[in-house]
């Protein structure tokens, strides 16, 4: 039987981001190597504010082309860049250099859920004193095209002063019956929240108040009476903050509005022990971009300690969503060796980046970014096939 062959487009972007997508990479061919029965076409592509420094451009026709029309799937990086100053590098709009290919991508690929694992692995340290591992297994789904980040906004200036801005806010039943089937869809795989074994889904929002949100609850329940099996459960949203911060073993899946989604999932993000360890899946119907969520810490880049298991389970998540797109179970075996191999080095803390040398683990000495995927590929080829 021949392989399998998925074309990956593969956009490193800015600063750590060339760093760790690379390691992602080593990852993913190894346990490819490990598991057989597939190949990669991996192609690669500059893009971001680096790039539109040099040419003009945030990203060539031929990478648009291919991300958009030929590749099965996308693994991005992080996205922006610092000139010669210090300061960001923008568009003559002033968004960050980069901006048209995150959120053109989403846009022009109708990928609406934006799907954030909240896990918190064996080792890891988290903020949360009495909470560990058993604890903080969630998922948190976010409406990825809409809300308040409708390209529809506009500034009025008056005798050379900004004097009033307008950020338009758009939810409507397609986009929110859409992302909501998903997180029930979610839902239905999972084994239920860690305190209770329930699955059940909570939509956070502000339906108190706002009337989009209404709308979404509305669309929410809506579709909860079609899927009887899952709980259905609500927050508003700074109510929410605090009670994931209280007892996160209740929540399982989590759906919310684009704008209030964006905000909590970075506190997901440092209850499972910081942006290094938190990949995002970027998901439509026929398409998917996955990426690791930390920003491209200039400052960081070059000195080979950026903590590359963000962009290596981006690349996890990558292949579980190829295979369940294509019902390939070689795919989904290798996003499973990826998985197990980075709980067993995380697990044994002894190789760990420095974000992670803290608390209890405070006296490990950190290792490099290349250290750390060097570990990961040495547990997956220790794993029978």
């Amino acid at each position: 039987m021949m392989a399998r062959k998925y074309k990956i487009s593969v956009l490193p972007g800015d600063g750590i981001g060339r760093e760790v997508v690379p390691e992602a990479i080593r990852v993913l061919k190894s346990a490819a190597s490990q598991v057989g029965g597939i190949e990669f076409e991996i192609i690669e592509f500059e893009c971001g504010g680096e790039y539109y420094l040099k040419t003009g451009r945030e990203w060539s026709k031929e990478a648009e082309q291919f991300a958009k029309e030929e590749a099965d799937a996308v693994l991005l990086g992080a996205i922006g860049a610092v000139d010669s100053d210090g300061r960001d590098v923008r568009l003559p709009d002033n968004n960050l250099a980069g901006y048209n290919v995150v959120i053109g991508l989403r846009l022009s690929l109708e990928l609406y859920a934006n799907v954030r694992p909240v896990k918190l692995y064996e080792g890891v340290p988290t903020p949360l004193a009495d909470k560990t591992h058993k604890d903080i297994d969630m998922v948190i789904i976010r409406e990825n095209t809409e809300g308040l980040y409708t390209p529809a906004r506009g500034t009025l200036i008056r005798e050379g002063v900004k004097d009033t801005a307008v950020d338009l806010r758009v939810i409507t039943r397609k986009g929110a019956t859409r992302v909501i089937r998903y997180a029930y869809e979610t839902a239905l795989k999972r084994d239920g929240a860690p305190v209770d074994g329930k699955r059940r889904v909570t939509c956070v929002d502000k339906s108190n108040l706002l009337a989009g949100c209404q709308l979404f609850r509305d669309v929410f329940d809506e579709l909860g009476n079609e899927y009887p099996k899952i709980e259905r459960d609500y927050a508003y949203v700074d109510a929410w903050t605090q009670w994931a911060l209280k007892k996160p073993e209740f929540y399982d899946v989590v759906v919310a509005p684009n704008e209030f989604g964006d905000i909590i999932t970075d506190l997901g993000g440092a209850i499972q022990g910081g942006l290094g360890m938190a990949p995002a899946g970027n998901i439509g119907d026929h398409h998917g971009v996955f990426e690791p969520v930390h920003g491209s810490a200039p400052k960081h880049y070059g000195q080979n300690r950026a903590n590359p298991i963000a962009a290596i389970l981006a690349g996890s998540m990558m292949m579980d969503w190829l295979g369940i797109r294509h019902d390939d179970k070689k795919a989904i075996a290798i996003s499973n060796v990826i998985q197990n191999a980075v709980a067993e080095v995380l697990r044994e803390s002894r190789v760990r980046t420095y974000d992670l040398c803290i608390q209890q683990w405070s006296r490990i000495e950190p290792s490099t970014t290349v250290e750390v995927t060097d570990e990961i590929i040495k547990v997956i080829e220790s794993q029978e096939s």
